[in-house]
């Protein structure tokens, strides 16, 4: 078993009516939740499988495939998808967007766009609608298409819209919500 302190060996009793059930540590379970959690905080700080692999090599002393952190890691992208497609509430006071330019590795390091909408709810929360990666810089044309997604999401209406001076985003918003009001 792989834990966050190192490798542990379990001996797992012989139960010849299958009628045991672990609590702690489930059946064919090789690793233990902190691993996972791990894995995922190294590959968050840019670290890549290999790396990954060779720090938990290191001050483990744990072997871990590629493949397996690759599993764990993924499993991340499912749960942002999942998030990112969730239903909205059908209001916002005020909705916040801009870009951030992040540095991202695929396959070689570049600047690119990170798309950020943020509304304060009618409760008076603060909400991250989305994220989205862009491939280029900021364009109207892209926000128009970000701002669509959001309304099919269920957002029929937003009462004011902060955003900076982006040529054509206002009118961008004007074909999403009409009645919106638009501030730079």
């Amino acid at each position: 078993m792989l834990t966050d302190v190192g490798p542990v060996e379990i001996t797992v009793p012989r139960d010849h009516d299958g009628s045991f059930e672990p609590k702690i540590v489930k059946k064919r379970q090789k690793r233990l939740t902190g691993i996972d959690e791990m894995v995922i905080s190294l590959a968050a700080k840019g670290l890549s499988t290999g790396e990954v692999q060779a720090h938990l090599a290191e001050v483990y002393g744990a072997e871990v495939s590629r493949q397996t952190i690759s599993t764990i890691t993924d499993k991340v992208l499912e749960g942002m998808a999942e998030w990112q497609s969730r239903p909205l509430d059908a209001v916002y006071p005020v909705v916040f967007i801009d870009a951030i330019h992040v540095k991202i590795r695929d396959g070689a390091v570049a600047n690119r766009p990170i798309y950020v909408a943020l509304a304060v709810t009618t409760e008076g929360r603060r909400e991250i609608l989305g994220l989205w990666a862009g491939d280029g810089g900021e364009g109207a044309k892209h926000w128009l298409h970000i701002l669509t997604e959001i309304k099919n999401r269920g957002v029929s209406d937003v009462l004011m819209l902060v955003c900076d001076g982006l040529k054509g985003l206002p009118e961008a918003v004007e074909t999403v919500w009409p009645r919106t009001i638009v501030q730079t």
